[in-house]
């Protein structure tokens, strides 16, 4: 039996955790951060909360005899990720990064990029008046100082303070419609969306209806991955590894 855990949370780490789930040499643990009050479980066995950071991972690693670790959480789960390689590292288990595509500019597109939530914050008044914010409820700290444009700030949990204090909140879990999205644009007088590079189709509908409506879109660029780890774009690949590794 080769046991893997899955360091989940997103749509490529329950697509994973069903396909292992039909494998009958595989055991497959799936982690969530426990950020989210209701998440998605996956099929399978699940732990929901940290592990402690690196050295705690490494520990729980040897005590479960884990053989594999898939680290399949958001592009921008960054200290998840370094968590994990230098975890996997110290306890001489393999890891694997799912990372799916990031959106790419198309013709229309008026994308402005951003390193950080931080620089992306100081490049909202530049830009535009009327703000529509997806970057996430955690996030939401760097733009609490702009005072004067206004934001609908749209997260799937409640978020809390700090906010920007001309902002109205809307909890909504995605996948949105093209034509959803456009008719929320036009209602609240959208003249710049912010977002961050997830990737993925649950959430891009706003970026198409932000072409076809004109407006500009400052992009926050994915942070880079531990040095040296191997990634692979979706589920199906993942699986590949996985039985790969239970093969040998």
């Amino acid at each position: 039996m080769t046991r893997v855990l899955i360091l989940g949370g997103t749509s490529e780490a329950r697509a994973l955790a069903r396909l292992l789930a039909a494998e009958p040499g595989v055991e497959a643990v799936s982690s969530l951060a426990g950020r989210v009050a209701d998440p998605l479980l996956p099929p399978g066995r699940s732990r929901v909360g940290g592990f402690g950071g690196a050295d705690g991972l490494a520990v729980w690693l040897g005590e479960e005899r884990v053989d594999a670790v898939v680290d399949a959480t958001h592009p921008f789960a960054a200290r998840i990720t370094a968590s994990a390689a230098a975890a996997s590292a110290r306890a001489g288990v393999p890891l694997l990064v799912v990372r799916r595509p990031g959106w790419e500019p198309g013709a229309g597109d008026r994308w402005t990029g951003a390193a950080s939530l931080e620089e992306a914050a100081g490049a909202v008044p530049g830009l535009g008046e009327r703000v529509f914010l997806t970057t996430g409820r955690q996030g939401l700290a760097a733009f609490a100082d702009l005072d004067r444009p206004w934001f609908l700030v749209r997260t799937v949990e409640p978020p809390g303070p700090p906010l920007p204090p001309r902002a109205a909140v809307l909890c909504e879990r995605g996948p949105f419609t093209v034509e959803g999205e456009r008719e929320l644009m036009l209602r609240h007088r959208i003249d710049l969306l912010v977002t961050k590079d997830s990737g993925g189709a649950m959430t891009a509908a706003k970026l198409v209806a932000a072409r076809a409506l004109g407006l500009p879109v400052l992009m926050v660029r994915r942070p880079p991955l531990p040095e040296g780890v191997r990634t692979v774009p979706d589920a199906a690949a993942a699986a590949g590894w996985v039985l790969e590794a239970a093969a040998r």
